[in-house]
């Protein structure tokens, strides 16, 4: 029996795959559990143009991060915080201060594809960061702690 995954199976397939499988197995589990469905004519026709429409999509969001990745390469980025007079900082600097500073940079990048390389910044100096921007573009962002 061929079926339609619409869910990740484990040991079988991923998302949008066409796979065969015993029909037992189809029937009485993967369709009622909502993990597949059955590859009709129509349905593998209806597949083929969503996996179209989706290449191009993805192509065009691959080539924007690719874009913005080379854009990112040059920025550099300073972070003011409050701060002792040995170097400490009150509090820590996290990915939502560099959001916050690519943005004024005019860069709209969410939080949480921001990875700082450092748990948490505590004291003043350079550090970077690794931003995905899709999957398998990352960017690496020099950016710099000083005192306000």
């Amino acid at each position: 029996m061929e079926i339609i995954l619409v869910k990740d199976v484990p040991n079988l397939g991923l998302k949008n795959e066409i796979v065969t499988v015993k029909n037992g197995y189809g029937e009485n589990y993967l369709i009622p559990q909502g993990f597949a469905i059955r590859a009709t004519e129509s349905a593998k026709k209806q597949h083929a143009e969503t996996m179209k429409q989706r290449a191009h999509k993805e192509e065009k969001i691959k080539n924007e991060a690719m874009e913005m990745a080379s854009k990112l390469e040059s920025v550099s980025l300073t972070i003011a915080t409050k701060a002792s007079a040995t170097g400490k900082i009150f509090g820590s600097v996290n990915a939502i201060q560099v959001s916050e500073a690519l943005a004024k940079a005019g860069y709209e990048i969410d939080r949480h594809k921001i990875a700082l390389k450092e748990t948490s910044i505590k004291e003043l100096g350079s550090y970077s960061c690794k931003i995905t921007l899709y999957k398998g573009i990352v960017v690496n962002v020099p950016f710099e702690v000083v005192a306000e």
